[in-house]
């Protein structure tokens, strides 16, 4: 049983510090923060969730019943995540290739004790707690010192695919959409790190701090981390409302403001970026209508341009309703891998992004969020991330692009680059 109290912050910035600094004694960890992006679908503001009292974690294998039945039994907070190759799960599809990190397929736990920040009004949410447990532990973030060093070796990181093998896969899959296989795919490259050693909560605050994305996310399961900067949502459930919202389309930031406008207005204007964000806009919308009510399915927002710190983005939002019966994880797996990750026609898609790829996606162009007691739930999209296993000392970040007939392979290759650039400099390569 959980019984919450409220409390009002005076500082809400210097407050989110102290919280992700004393989360950092905590085995499973997941906290996620807005940054203040405004947001039409938005619960809160800030969320923590550590300590598991119960937990999951398995491989693909019957993942999503596993899943629905832990979700139906708990009927309680769930955080945690979805893999890209849950679509093994899904479909008959394989993923055979080069793993350093070696995270569970899937993972979600029902934390003990939980923060929820909306405004500067925070409500702590504890499993089975007593009063001077959630006082002491208020006195013990209140006071805490968040300027603590740490310390980080040198990153020596390398590409997976050089610059000439990443055109010549480029080049075989638009093969692949001449000869009417696909006509979009999600081509992903792997930079990684070995014999490494970071601290984790440094390089999610600098990365962070750097993105302000709506989407952000430090996880912790034990020695696996993500450090996300994710400004895409996979899916959120609002009682009988379903809202995905996909990214296909991205631009340069300028320090000048009328060229920064130039790049924002070729965004909006740009037919090769439109069409691939409609492609994906078509798909998600036929993945909805699996579990919709009919007729329900809308585009509520086409190719409409949002900006961040570090980039410009296409998102549109496609929404629809479902029936009261049915089940929160049921609309996960019809919907998963989330379009704008996979390609058209999805099937087809995913095995040829698994021909040509080198890495085993994992976490990557996965999901991280949670579900509530009622069965509502939000996640991201995994991209913009670091990957550290910190006992295998293996780091990874990938990065990708749409692949359409109108793409250029040497262009492709450059949006990599500038999606990458984030993780690059508060990684400090050498």
């Amino acid at each position: 049983m959980r019984t919450s109290i409220v409390k009002t912050i005076t500082d809400s910035d210097q407050f989110k510090h102290q919280l992700l600094t004393w989360a950092q004694q905590f085995r499973e960890v997941v906290y996620l923060d807005s940054n203040h992006y405004p947001q039409k679908y938005s619960s809160y503001d800030c969320v923590l969730a550590v300590d598991a009292f119960t937990l999951i974690q398995t491989d693909y294998h019957n993942a999503f019943e596993d899943l629905k039945q832990y979700q139906q039994q708990t009927k309680d907070w769930l955080f945690g995540y979805l893999s890209y190759d849950l679509k093994n799960d899904i479909e008959k599809l394989t993923s055979n290739n080069f793993d350093g990190l070696h995270f569970p397929d899937l993972f979600f736990f029902q934390p003990k004790k939980l923060f929820f920040l909306k405004g500067n009004q925070l409500e702590i949410c504890y499993l089975n707690f007593c009063d001077d447990e959630i006082t002491d532990d208020w006195n013990e973030i209140t006071s805490l010192d968040t300027n603590l060093s740490q310390t980080t070796s040198d990153i020596n990181i390398r590409q997976r695919i050089t610059k000439k093998e990443y055109i010549e896969k480029v080049t075989q899959m638009l093969g692949h959409i001449h000869r009417g296989d696909i006509y979009e795919a999600n081509f992903c490259m792997e930079f990684y790190a070995e014999n490494t050693t970071i601290a984790p909560l440094g390089i999610f605050s600098k990365l962070n701090a750097i993105s302000e994305p709506p989407f952000a996310v430090f996880f912790r399961n034990h020695t696996q981390y993500l450090l996300s900067a994710s400004p895409e949502r996979y899916i959120r459930k609002e009682g009988n409302k379903i809202i995905s919202q996909p990214i296909k389309g991205t631009a340069k930031r300028f320090e000048d403001p009328l060229q920064d406008e130039k790049s924002k207005q070729e965004l909006a204007q740009s037919a090769k970026e439109r069409s691939e964000n409609i492609m994906i806009v078509d798909l998600v919308r036929n993945d909805l209508a699996h579990t919709s009510t009919k007729g329900s399915v809308k585009v509520e927002e086409l190719c409409e341009i949002y900006t961040f710190r570090q980039v410009h983005q296409m998102i549109s939002t496609v929404v629809s309703e479902v029936e009261p019966t049915t089940q929160a994880v049921t609309i996960l797996k019809t919907t998963f891998p989330m379009g704008s990750m996979t390609g058209a026609p999805k099937i087809s898609a995913m095995q040829i992004i698994e021909s040509l790829e080198e890495t085993k996606r994992g976490l990557y162009s996965g999901a991280v969020g949670y579900f509530t007691p009622n069965g509502d739930f939000d996640f991201n999209v995994i991209i913009r991330s670091i990957l550290y296993n910190s006992h295998e000392q293996y780091l990874s970040f990938s990065v990708g692009s749409a692949i359409t007939a109108e793409a250029t392979p040497e262009k492709e290759y450059e949006e990599c680059l500038l999606k990458a650039n984030a993780m690059l400099n508060v990684l400090k390569i050498k």
